[in-house]
C-alpha cells in the first residue's frame, strides 16, 4: 500500500498563509489522484481539494476555492496544498488521501495519511 506522510501544519494568524505537503512512498503506480480532506473539531470530515497525478484535473470545495491551490511535484512524488487568506474556520486536522483514479474526484480514496493540525488564530 501507499504510505502518505503530511507535513507543514502549524499555527498561523488569520489572513496568513501555510503550505502543506504530502509525500507518497510508493512510485509503482504513476497515475494516483491525490486529495486533501479536513476535519474540524466537532464536525465531520469534508473534502477540500484533489488533483490527478498528471495535474491535468483539479477540483475544490466551494469554501476554499480562490484561496487554496493544490499542486504536485512528480519528481518528489509529493502533493502540496497552498493555503492563503486563512481564517479560523479553516482550523482542522488536514488529511492527505490517494487513489488510483481521479473520478469521482471527491470520494472513494483508498489510502490515507495520519493528518496534520492546522490552527488559525483570530
Amino acid at each position: 500500500q501507499v504510505q502518505l506522510v503530511e507535513s507543514g501544519g502549524g499555527l498561523v494568524q488569520a489572513g496568513g498563509s501555510l503550505r502543506l505537503s504530502c509525500a507518497a512512498s510508493e512510485r509503482t503506480f504513476s497515475s494516483y489522484a491525490m486529495g486533501w480532506f479536513r476535519q474540524a473539531p466537532g464536525k465531520e470530515r469534508e473534502f477540500v481539494a484533489t488533483i490527478s497525478w498528471s495535474g491535468s484535473s483539479t477540483d475544490y470545495a466551494d469554501s476554499v476555492k480562490g484561496r487554496f491551490t493544490i499542486s504536485r511535484d512528480n519528481a518528489k512524488i509529493t502533493v502540496y496544498l497552498q493555503m492563503n487568506s486563512l481564517n479560523p474556520e479553516d482550523t482542522a486536522v488536514y488529511y492527505c488521501a490517494a487513489k488510483r483514479t481521479y473520478n469521482p474526484p471527491r470520494d472513494r480514496y483508498n489510502y490515507w495519511g495520519q493528518g496534520t493540525q492546522v490552527t488559525v488564530s483570530s
